[in-house]
């Protein structure tokens, strides 16, 4: 199902200088800001929390889910190059499973090593915090990647429909609604965190089997419909 080419194709698409600049602005501007918190309050749980959890979990790890999820196919069909892609013998559903393993894989680098650096930098992974939040940013980069994959195949809009869910529906909804934390990925992640932490902190809303069983059913219902969407592409003389 992997396919080397098309993983080499879309990895250099994703970090070309433009949009690896753009992955790492937010990677960057959290371990900053959590080296000014640590000089201004030092080493404190509160503190690691409210910024692991409000910027790094909330709107951090979402927003490079969009870059990079939409991101892996988007352009490609917006400009018809895609025709290229689909012009090879590479089996569709194999071209939508490579590429969410690289959105996945570059979500994560973008996201869970930044979260560890900062968790580590505020409270020294105190209570298993920083731990607890690289693990929770490692679980939404396959949810959120999958999503927004799907996004890009069905949408010409889908950076703006992704920011829309990640930082309205995410993070507005999400901290305000009760029943919209049910369908959060965010609440998902954190209920594995709160397993993965020793303190009481990192809670979430949604048990851990309801989160687990809802993680691999968004992902894999995603990735399905995200490649029977791909084969309802057609070229020039196919039938």
């Amino acid at each position: 199902m992997y396919d080397p080419t098309v993983a080499r194709l879309t990895y250099r698409g994703l970090l070309g200088r433009r949009r690896a600049l753009i992955l790492g602005a937010l990677p960057v501007l959290l371990i900053v800001i959590s080296a000014v918190v640590r000089v201004l309050t030092g080493a404190d749980d509160q503190v690691a929390h409210d910024v692991l959890g409000g910027f790094a979990l909330a709107t951090m790890v979402p927003i490079i889910g969009v870059i990079a999820g939409t991101g892996a196919i988007g352009p490609e069909i917006d400009d018809g190059s895609v025709v290229y892609l689909l012009s090879k013998p590479v089996k569709r559903p194999a071209i939508i499973f490579t590429k969410l393993i690289v959105a996945i894989a570059v979500t994560m680098a973008f996201s869970a090593l930044p979260t560890f650096v900062a968790g580590l930098i505020l409270n020294g992974n105190g209570q298993q915090i920083a731990v607890a939040y690289t693990v929770a940013a490692l679980v939404a980069s396959i949810a959120y990647a999958a999503l927004f994959l799907l996004l890009g195949t069905v949408s010409r809009h889908a950076v703006v429909f992704g920011l829309v869910y990640a930082l309205v529906w995410e993070a507005l909804f999400g901290s305000l609604v009760s029943g919209a934390r049910t369908l959060s990925v965010q609440q998902w992640a954190l209920a594995v965190a709160h397993k993965v932490s020793d303190s009481s902190l990192v809670t979430s809303d949604v048990g851990l089997p309801t989160a687990t069983v809802l993680l691999i059913v968004v992902t894999v219902a995603a990735t399905w419909y995200a490649g029977q969407k791909l084969r309802t592409l057609t070229l020039a003389g196919e039938e």
